[in-house]
């Protein structure tokens, strides 16, 4: 993986994900690297992109595979696209070392 699918800042990440809506199941499924160079997490769930849903349930979905509070994340970009960008508040590090667990499976 050339470029990492996440930034590091003194209150948080930054988490770049391509969310596919009507996915089957809810599951993170590894990194992809888009042709821009951008990598990306791939999420799919199981919500409707309507009202919001798919980005709440992709937002509970990181939030238990990073074993953070759902509060702690929120789609801060991309709230009506594919490629998003979601918030994860806390410690930089912690959540750095957990972001890596996460995309190692």
């Amino acid at each position: 993986m050339s470029a990492a699918p996440f930034e590091t800042d003194a209150a948080g990440i930054r988490l770049f994900v391509r969310l596919t809506p009507r996915g089957g199941r809810d599951a993170l499924e590894g990194v992809e690297t888009r042709a821009d160079g951008r990598a990306v997490v791939k999420a799919r769930v199981r919500a409707v992109p309507e009202k919001g849903a798919a980005n709440a349930a992709l937002e509970a979905l990181v939030a238990g595979a990073l074993r953070v509070p759902r509060s702690a994340v929120s789609v801060t970009a991309g709230a009506t696209r594919r490629v998003k960008t979601l918030r994860i508040a806390g410690d930089p590090e912690t959540l750095n070392e957990a972001v890596k667990a996460m995309l190692r499976g």
